[in-house]
């Protein structure tokens, strides 16, 4: 027997990389092999989460308004930038993978769920796969407008932007349908159940939310 498992770990290893980039093709079979929540299969998509909340991080960091003025400190370069948005991306995917887990897990066992918080948090991170697609349209939108994407004023106005924006829009839009979606494969619920799970996963993180204030 042990002679067979290290050759079988790789083996799941590549699986889930190959389910990461099916997920776009073929999400009900990547969220229906989420199903096995056995240690071996959970150590396997480790890495393929990881990235996946680290992109859609970056994605987010990218997505905000106030990158846009990063670059309004003249002494901020090009690489520095790069730097705090590599920096932000890693902090916004840990609060996303682990406060947004949370929350989509007491909203799940809210709903009549007996998933583990595990299983949880990797539909979280395998939905946010179109968050993480969505860097695409920021490289096309680096190549258009430059630095000017990171200072106040110049050239990234008018129509053309506001469809950058859009466009970015439907792929984090996308996220939250795959966040339903694999919520409803998951579980193996109608999709008024697992929408009712998300309703009360939004109320966790509104407490979540409050929790500074209260502090």
């Amino acid at each position: 027997m042990n002679t067979q498992a290290p050759a079988a770990k790789p083996d799941l290893d590549r699986e889930w990389w190959l389910r990461t980039l099916a997920i776009f093709q073929s999400p009900r079979t990547v969220f229906a092999a989420l199903r096995d929540d056995s240690e071996q299969s959970a150590d396997a998509r480790q890495e393929p989460v990881l990235l996946l909340v680290i992109l859609a991080g970056a994605a987010a960091v990218l997505a905000a308004p106030s990158t846009g003025t990063l670059m309004d400190n003249p002494e901020r370069d090009g690489l520095l930038v790069a730097v705090l948005v590599f920096i932000l991306a890693l902090f916004y995917g840990a609060a996303f993978y682990w406060l947004g887990g949370v929350a989509v897990y007491l909203g799940m066992r809210g709903a009549g769920s007996k998933g583990s918080f595990r299983r949880a948090r990797h539909v979280l991170g395998f939905a946010a796969a179109p968050a993480a697609l969505a860097l695409l349209v920021w490289a096309v939108e680096i190549a258009v407008y430059g630095s000017d994407l990171f200072r106040t004023g110049g050239s990234d106005t008018g129509a053309g932007y506001r469809l950058f924006e859009a466009i970015e829009a439907v792929f984090f839009l996308w996220s939250f349908g795959l966040l339903v979606y694999g919520v409803q494969v998951v579980e193996r619920w109608k999709l008024v159940r697992a929408l009712g799970a998300l309703g009360l996963t939004a109320f966790v993180l509104v407490g979540i939310g409050l929790i500074p204030g209260l502090l």
